[in-house]
This record gives C-alpha cells, structure tokens and sequence, in this order.
C-alpha cells in the first residue's frame, strides 16, 4: 500500500488539505467533532506524516544531534539523559553520535548530522580537536549549535558548562583546610579548556594559601582513566616523593590512584588524602569512599535543549541571536578519601 498524504485524506473525508493538517495539529480553529474525525480515519489508515515533507514545508526536520567524546562515561550519559527527556517533551527526534576523542571522527559525525539536516547539534568537544573549522561550518550552515562540557572559548556559539576553574579551587582548598601542602595533580591533556581551567584553578588554591607551586607534581592523564591514576601514584611512590594529597582531574584517575595506595598499605587519607571529579557512581561505592566535586549532568543536558529552543525561536522572530555562556553550580562532596 503507498503512503497516503494529507490530499488523500482530505479526499476521502470531503474536506480541505489545511484542514485535515490543523485536526492532526489539535489546531483550537477546527472543531472537536472534526478533529475526532480526521484522527480516527487517520489511524484507520494507518498514516505516517511525511517528514520529509514537513521538512520542505517548515525547513524543521524535528530532529538534532547530540556528539559526545565517550560512550561509556557516566557524567556523559547523565547530558545525554536530560537532553533527551526535553528533545522527547518537545517531539525532537536525536541522534547520538560518539567522537571517541578523536578530531577525524568528530568532524566526520558532525557532517552526518548536517547531511541529515537537523535542526540543532549539541557538541562536547574531543580532547583531540585542534582545528575548529568544522564547527564554525555548522554555524555557516546556520544550524543551531549547544556546546557542553568541553568547550573552546573560540567557538561563536553558546555553551552550557561549570566553572571549571572555581570548582578545581574549591576542591585543593578543601584539601588544604584539611592540611595538605603537597598536593599533585593528575592533570587532563593539555588542549581541552575545562582540563586547563582546571590546572589553572588547582595552581590558583595553592598560590592564594602561600603553598609554593611545584611542576613536578603535575602529571598528565591522556585518556583520563583508573590505569593513568594507578601508574602515577605508583611513580610518587616509588620515587619517594613528597606528596599528601592527590587532586584528579576526574574520578577515575583519582580511584586508580586509591587502588594503588591501598596496595602499598598507605593510609588514606591519613597519610595521603585523594579528591576526584565528577561525582561518579563509583565514586560512592569504593572503599574509602572518594570525595569528589559534583557535576549536574542531566541539569547541563536540559539547560543546553533549553538553549536550543530558545535561539530556534529567536531566529523564527527573526531576531538576532545573542550567544552566551550558562554556567552549572557545583558542589564539593566529603567523603572518606579526605
């Protein structure tokens, strides 16, 4: 059986193409008896709009596209939560897409979701991006841009994200209180603006407590995960270093490091005191218990399709839209590890 349209239904119910479309829109200018009959006829016949169509019709496709660097990330799929309970509220189809860090990905995904013509395309930047041309392209190509997370302060859009460099601070000011003076940092890579924020913000709480600055107690994670933490805690130790404390760009570094103390039967945090970032699930569920800086994921997802919708709707007025930065509040969670 072909597709039917809104004309056949019109012809097979003797009334206008508009209206049929306005009854299937629950428009308040058609009445109820109408409505009731276009429905029914509609299910009858089993119909499916036409996006394609719509698409032509209204230049919405009712659908965006969501990148994100990983998959298997909990912060990540607390975004992807809230972004798609509002796409759902608001009849948005998504598509998920993953960069897996990678520049080449990353712009490769990207141009899919522009050849699908979606309406909007919210992005989490991979660590490896260097070259944001393909994200000024979606700009060019007037699709409405969100970006979360991981951003570039170059990008010409708006962002969702905390304020990377006040919540480092807030957590080595946490461990300084706590009488720490030798805190190293598991650092994330150099490019990504919340891995420098971040730095930035664990230099400032140790400057501002008069704790002099050492780059030695700076080590990078790369991928950011438990085996990074594990090796550099290992090196501290093995190398005798003169550490207290460890302050992880994210959790996982931060319980590899935990896994290795426990190990070598250092007392935690008695002897070296350990704060991550994020606020995992595991972080909860290890032992110590690992004190970490919350991230509200699914709080960040929503705000950004909120933004969507909002510029979406400035642009149908044909006004201006004024891009902003929208920061998340943080909050700094004490458990066991300090």
């Amino acid at each position: 059986m072909k597709n039917l349209t809104l004309r056949d239904i019109a012809s097979a119910l003797n009334i206008s193409v508009t209206t049929v479309s306005k009854a299937l829109k629950n428009y308040p200018d058609v009445s109820v008896k109408t409505k009731e009959r276009v429905k029914a006829y509609a299910e009858k016949v089993n119909f499916t709009p036409n996006s394609f169509a719509a698409y032509l019709r209204t230049h919405e496709s009712k659908t965006v596209g969501i990148v994100i660097p990983r998959l298997n990330h909990f912060f990540f799929s607390s975004i992807l939560r809230g972004i798609i309970t509002e796409a759902e509220k608001h009849e948005y189809m998504t598509f998920i897409l993953c960069s897996d860090e990678s520049y080449e990905l990353e712009k490769t995904q990207i141009q899919r979701l522009l050849n699908k013509n979606v309406d909007g395309i919210f992005l989490s930047i991979a660590d490896k991006t260097h070259d944001l041309t393909h994200i000024q392209n979606i700009m060019d190509k007037d699709t409405n841009l969100v970006i979360f997370d991981k951003y570039s302060k170059l990008t010409p859009c708006s962002s969702v994200v905390i304020d990377d460099r006040k919540a480092a601070y807030t957590a080595v000011e946490h461990l300084i209180k706590k009488g720490k003076k030798r805190i190293a940092h598991f650092r994330g890579p150099l490019l990504p603006q919340n891995s420098i924020d971040r730095f930035l913000g664990y230099r400032q709480a140790l400057e501002e407590n008069g704790i002099e600055y050492d780059k030695d107690l700076v080590f990078i994670c790369d991928e950011i995960n438990d085996s990074e933490g594990y090796d550099h805690m290992q090196q501290i130790l093995d190398q005798k270093m003169d550490v207290d404390a460890i302050f992880a760009v994210a959790d996982l570094p931060a319980v590899g490091a935990i896994k290795c103390l426990i190990e070598n039967k250092v007392q935690i945090p008695e002897e070296i005191a350990v704060m991550g970032f994020s606020n995992w699930l595991i972080s909860s569920l290890i032992t110590p218990s690992l004190s970490t800086i919350d991230q509200p994921g699914e709080l960040m997802g929503r705000k950004a399709f909120q933004v969507f919708l909002d510029e979406r709707d400035t642009k149908k007025r044909n006004e201006p839209v004024v891009f902003q930065k929208y920061e998340i509040e943080t909050t700094l969670i004490e458990r066991k590890s300090t």
